[in-house]
């Protein structure tokens, strides 16, 4: 014993030598020596000063110095909250906006079961505390700092709790969740000054989110079992009780393990405070999980679910701008306003039907290209995808590898799929099954605006918000030839004669790269005018426009018609390679009707509140951007001019005959690299509408560009639009409306041909050669595929595929035959 006292003893003078400067001035600051009286003194100073401290800090979070906190005579009135309702323009309720989702209980529907389901569960001592559970948050302060525990618990009340959801967090510099828990103690604890236990557990029922983002106990009770809430069985109501702990996990119809095993936890709860028995609860923990389910999606039906959910994103900052008589900003969950919105709903149907029509047809077709195989091909391109989805981010970002993360995405359950033919259908899939599904997809995004005013009249963001929430009108992809019109609007307003020709040859930039942009035809020779260059979308002479013209006046220009994408230097737009939004797009080409005025969207024509008091009115030059001149009336006409040569003679020529539309309208195809977006924008006097249909990633494309050119895909979607529009009654007169037309004298002097061929055109006799060497080659290989029975499918299919592109090469030499000929001296 005495050598290990010796031990410590020299340990200690060496620690002590180490420590002595430290040491002396402690010394020097506390009283010495430290008797257990004085540590309790300092233990008492030190408590008080944080008791001080947090008191101070409470003082100010409730004057309102880090946020608003609301009186009690504002609290009074949230019981009284009522749904705001969006109309369309024509005044047809089409969605409204709840604090809850859609529709509050009232408090004779909260049994006596669901509230001890709920306090048994969430918070034991609700109703002997008054908002703040001290005990609670001891305690949790006490395993989570002294024991470390991570399932202590938060510690907050349902009042705070229901504090929280009315008033949501906000974030500040430092001490952000102190700063919040402060706020909804104090809120909490007003709000218990005004109401009744039961009111506000009826509150708190209304306003918490369940499982498939369904809010609130009547809606989720309605979901999940097809009833009120005041007829749910005791298992029942532990069902929807429990998934409040974590919505996706323990969702009774996608996780029934997971579900019943916390339904069971709950029912333990109950039992443990005196509201189950010990019968009831060995009863009741055997029964087998049921549902009857009803798959009532209020959000997700009706019309125009896409840009209503646009409209509820918005209206926050729209809001803001728009005070109550005591100065606060208007809500729109809470305040039953009624909004106002530019959206026909004739149109909007309208549009809605012609996507049902059009994208499955489109569908098939892709899937008929790609029949068996994947259509992102290679395995590295589908790896891209897959990193870039959220949820392997949000695994990525808790530390998981990637094959940790591809097991994770691995596992499987039962999942709800959107599908054509049955509307939704129900597999066993994992998360990356799910993916891999929706890849093979097709989506689209259309929008429709009144050019003369900017108002907004149709909006459909994708097939169905139900399975894809992504707005596929405000998504940005790449434009393709929809981006010429803009150069070449700038090419006339900066004095190039639109009978200028330029000749139709591959060249090559050395200045870039030795960047050589092609046709998408391969097909080369003779020399384009400006109209005829737009009409027949031919890349090279677009190419040698924008290097004439200047990159940065094409760029100043599309970012003055609407362009809000920062768009990049290079002589590729020409081409469009641009990544912008079918919005953005179709803002820009309204300027060509407008000619050469751009008036900016808006999408709310009113708000008013419940009583019929107007709070704020939109429209052009009201609370909206002021419309602005940014092309001259001459160039916008003389646009049209060409746009409506591709309508009439060039890529969009058939959707005259295919839909019967003879009306004066202009417009532009689109098609980007491997057929993976296709686009039209088309243009008349009422209307200005925009098509795009694509994957959800640019690795997902059509394989020949004949099925997914935007000719193809895009534009029947458009045609089909137009169609129903002028059958309808309503709307029959629009198309005898035309657009702007330039003088005659103009028109003469602008009437030249579109194509030229020259003297000696080597490139066209040098492509007419080579396509024909090709098609004799085509031929010798060419065997009998049906009577060879030694073929392997392998060889049989190769032979297919010459097959057609024997038949496309005859096509296309018939086509510079006939234009040889010719000489496209035709106006179109």
């Amino acid at each position: 014993m005495e050598s290990i006292s010796e031990w410590l003893r020299t340990i200690g003078r060496y620690i002590g030598q180490g420590l002595d400067p430290l040491w002396q001035s402690l010394r020097s600051v506390f009283i010495w020596p430290i008797t257990w009286k004085v540590a309790l003194g300092y233990l008492t100073v030190g408590f008080a000063g944080i008791g001080l401290g947090l008191a101070v800090l409470i003082t100010f979070v409730a004057g309102g110095f880090f946020g608003y906190i609301p009186p009690k005579s504002e609290l009074r009135l949230v019981r009284n909250s009522t749904a705001s309702e969006v109309y369309s323009r024509d005044e047809v309720l089409i969605g409204r906006y709840f604090l809850t989702n859609r529709v509050n209980a009232e408090l004779d529907e909260i049994s006596d079961t669901l509230a001890n389901a709920l306090i048994a569960t969430e918070d034991a001592r609700f109703m002997k505390h008054s908002g703040i559970d001290l005990r609670a948050l001891f305690r949790v302060l006490f395993r989570s700092l002294i024991l470390n525990e991570e399932s202590s618990g938060g510690g907050s009340t349902l009042s705070q709790q229901l504090a929280k959801n009315l008033y949501p967090r906000r974030t500040y510099r430092v001490a952000t969740m102190l700063l919040n828990k402060i706020r909804e103690m104090i809120i909490a604890r007003r709000m218990e000054d005004v109401y009744t236990k039961k009111e506000l557990l009826g509150m708190y029922l209304n306003t918490v989110p369940f499982s498939e983002n369904v809010y609130g106990i009547k809606v989720a009770a309605q979901r999940f079992f097809n009833k009120s809430p005041k007829d749910l069985k005791i298992e029942e109501a532990a069902i929807l009780v429990g998934m409040l702990k974590a919505t996706t996990s323990y969702n009774p119809r996608t996780n029934t393990e997971k579900a019943k095993e916390r339904r069971n936890l709950v029912l333990e709860r109950m039992h443990k405070y005196k509201y189950l028995s010990d019968a009831e609860l060995d009863s009741l923990a055997g029964l087998p999980l049921q549902l009857e389910y009803d798959s009532l999606d209020v959000q997700n039906e009706g019309l125009a679910t896409y840009f209503r959910e646009f409209i509820r994103t918005e209206m926050e900052g729209v809001l803001k701008n728009f005070k109550k008589a005591n100065g606060e900003p208007y809500n729109h969950y809470t305040d039953g306003l009624k909004i106002y919105t530019t959206i026909d709903a004739r149109l909007q149907k309208h549009a809605e039907d012609a996507v049902n029509e059009q994208l499955p047809k489109i569908q098939r077709r892709f899937n008929g290209e790609w029949s068996n195989q994947d259509p992102w091909e290679e395995p590295e391109n589908f790896r891209k995808i897959l990193e870039a989805n959220p949820i392997y981010q949000s695994w990525k970002a808790k530390g998981y590898s990637h094959q940790g993360i591809v097991n994770r995405m691995s596992e499987k359950y039962q999942m709800e799929l959107f599908d054509w033919k049955n509307g939704s259908i129900r597999r066993e899939m994992s998360q990356l099954d799910s993916i891999k599904y929706y890849l093979h997809q097709l989506n689209t995004g259309l929008i429709a605006a009144d050019p003369e005013t900017g108002a907004i009249r149709a909006w459909v963001g994708g097939f169905d918000h139900q399975f894809v929430q992504y707005d596929h009108v405000k998504s940005r992809r790449q434009v393709g030839s929809t981006f010429k019109p803009i150069l070449y609007a700038q090419a006339v307003e900066s004095g190039m004669d639109p009978c200028k020709y330029f000749p139709n040859q591959p060249k090559m930039y050395p200045e870039y790269e030795n960047w050589q942009p092609k046709n998408s035809d391969n097909s080369y020779g003779g020399g384009y005018s400006l109209e005829g260059a737009l009409t027949k979308s031919v890349n090279t002479v677009s190419v040698q426009i924008i290097m004439e013209t200047g990159i940065n006046p094409v760029r100043k220009l599309a970012a003055d018609m609407g362009i809000k994408t920062k768009v990049p230097y290079a002589p590729s737009i020409a081409l469009g390679t641009l990544e912008t939004s079918l919005m953005e797009m179709v803002q820009a080409y309204s300027a060509f009707v407008n000619r050469g005025i751009k008036r900016p969207f808006y999408f709310i024509e009113r708000i008013e509140t419940a009583d019929g008091e107007l709070i704020a009115q939109f429209g052009p030059n009201k609370n909206v951007e002021p419309e602005k001149r940014v092309l001259s009336e001459r160039t916008s006409d003389i646009m049209l001019k060409m746009m409506r040569s591709v309508t009439s003679g060039g890529t969009a020529s058939s959707v005259r005959w295919k839909f019967g539309i003879n009306s004066d309208f202009a417009g532009k195809t689109g098609t980007t690299q491997n057929q993976s977006d296709g686009w039209f924008i088309g243009l008349t006097q009422k209307l200005v509408a925009g098509v795009w249909v694509g994957g959800e990633s640019p690795f997902i494309h059509f394989k020949s560009l004949d099925s997914g050119q935007g000719a193809a895909t895009a534009l029947p979607i458009w045609g089909s639009f137009m169609k129903r529009v002028y059958e309808d009654p309503k709307f029959s007169s629009w198309k005898d409306a035309k657009m702007a037309e330039l003088p005659d004298s103009v028109k003469y002097r602008l009437s030249c041909a579109h194509r030229i061929w020259y003297p000696s055109d080597s490139l066209l006799l040098d492509s007419l050669a080579r396509m024909k060497a090709e098609l004799e080659q085509l031929k010798a290989d060419s065997i009998e595929i049906e009577s060879d029975q030694t073929l392997s499918p392998e060889e049989k299919k190769e032979q297919r595929r010459k097959r057609r592109e024997q038949k496309q090469l005859e096509k296309m030499i018939k086509k510079e035959e006939k234009e040889g000929e010719t000489g496209e001296n035709d106006d179109n």
